[in-house]
Formats: C-alpha cells, structure tokens, sequence
C-alpha cells in the first residue's frame, strides 16, 4: 500500500469518526438540531424552547413515544410547530403512538385537541366568537334546520344532567353571519372509533371525552368556517399519521436516513418543565 493510499484511509477514518460523533444520538439531540427550523415555523407569540420542554414532557409521560418511527415523531412536533400549538397538558395537540401492523412499527398521530381547534378559527380574523358544548338527555334542547333554523339550549342544573347525546357548535362572523352544527353521540362515536388515536390508551378521549366530542363536531363544520387556505390544509393531518420529517424538511440530510437506536438522555422529573 503506498503512502498516498494510507493517508486517503487515515482522512476517510477520521471523517467516518467525527460524522458519529455529530450524529444525533438521543431525541433531545434531534430536537435540538431541528430547533432553527422549528424556530423558523412558530408564530412569534410561541417560543421553541418553551415547544421542546412540552415535547420532552409528552415523551417521558407516553414512553411509546420513546420507540416510535423517529421521521414521524419529529414530523408530528413540526406540525405542532406549523400551527402554533402546544402539546401536552394544555389540550392544544397531542402526539399519540400507535401500531402500524402493516409495515410492522410504532408510528405517531397528531391529534389536535379543542382548545387547539378554537385557538386556530380565531386565528383568522373573520371570527367573532366560536364555541361548542355538550348535550345531555335531562337538557332542554331543540335543533331545526331549513329555512329558518334554530338552536336552543338550557342545560339542567340537575347533579345528575343524564346520559351525554351529542355536541353542538356555533361560529359567529365579524360580518354579522354565522354557522351551526349538531352531532349526535352516534356519529361522534362513529368518527373516534374510525381513527387509531381514538383507541389508544393514551388517547384524549379517554379523559376528556366531552371536550374531544366537542372539537369533532368544530372539525365538521370547519370547510364552512371563513378560515386561511395554510390552515384548513394544515388541518387536514389531523387525527392521521404524522408527516415524515422528510416531508417538511426535505433539505436536512440528517433526517433522510434510517437513525440509530435512540433514547431519551435526559431523566429529570418532568415538573422540571412547568406546564403554565
């Protein structure tokens, strides 16, 4: 071997050598290589460091997450980026875990939660108020639709309001218009059983069920809603697989290869990261 060869193999060693030790290794590192993209992403009212202590505390609260398909977690937290929401505690968006069983691995879906739904229809400056809320049998409810429809609801002060029978929702607009939508259990239920997040036992709606119903029926009436054309297409991701990172960032080579085992570096107690 002559001289010149040996020295193209010291260079291609040492090469090799400092590419690992650059490399990613944990989740926070990926995070942390992402952060001027995600920076970039966030509208200004939203820090990124503020986005990457909530992720971290989903991650450790939902260890599924920890050995998910790493293109779909990023591309879940990007998507959160995208839309100015904060996941977690707050019930703006949530990344979910799940089991793909026909390519065999974890994948992440990102949920957006009510208060996440409501936050971005406000967003757009043509809504005066929105809200939704849930109807129980004991209510006085009447819904009539056709040429003049109404909408009236008391809800009983009773202990005991009954069993839940669906949600409604109700948009008004700046220019004096409005848009209404009910939803009965059946249907609601129809929709959260037709999506994996809706099954999973870290899912939403096993602990605010009213809330989620709620935003299902928002979700409905959305393509109604005087709303950005970014937005309502941004939206259309909710409750599906999170976008690859390869699909957001094309550009970042580190993130087009398969990455090697990772794990969460960090073991603080997630307290650490106060949810506000």
């Amino acid at each position: 071997m002559t001289q010149t060869e040996k020295m193209k193999q010291q260079l291609q060693a040492k090469k090799g050598n400092e590419v690992t030790k650059d490399k990613p290794k944990t989740i926070e590192d990926y995070l942390k290589q992402m952060a001027p993209a995600m920076q970039e992403a966030l509208p200004k009212h939203m820090d990124v460091d503020r986005l990457m202590r909530l992720t971290m505390t989903t991650i450790r609260t939902t260890p599924e997450l920890k050995q998910a398909d790493l293109p779909s977690l990023l591309g879940g937290v990007m998507q959160a980026a995208q839309l100015g929401l904060e996941p977690g505690l707050l019930g703006q968006c949530y990344l979910l875990p799940f089991k793909n069983n026909r390519k065999g691995i974890t994948e992440v879906q990102f949920i957006i939660g009510y208060k996440g739904m409501i936050d971005l229809a406000r967003r757009s400056g043509h809504i005066q108020s929105i809200y939704a809320h849930a109807v129980y049998e004991n209510d006085e409810f009447e819904y009539e639709l056709g040429l003049n429809p109404t909408l009236k609801h008391v809800p009983s002060f009773d202990s005991d309001r009954g069993e839940y029978i669906g949600s409604y929702a109700v948009a008004h607009f700046k220019d004096g218009g409005y848009q209404m939508e009910f939803m009965p259990k059946a249907e609601i239920e129809k929709r959260r059983l037709a999506s994996p997040g809706g099954r999973s036992k870290y899912s939403p709606w096993n602990n605010y069920y009213e809330e989620m119903a709620n935003k299902t029926v928002i979700r409905h009436m959305w393509k109604y809603l005087p709303i950005s054309v970014e937005i309502q297409e941004a939206v259309q991701y909710d409750e599906g697989t999170a976008r690859s990172i390869k699909d957001i960032t094309p550009d970042d080579d580190i993130f087009l290869e398969a990455p090697e085992p990772i794990e969460v570096e960090s073991q603080e107690d997630p307290e650490e990261f106060p949810v506000e």
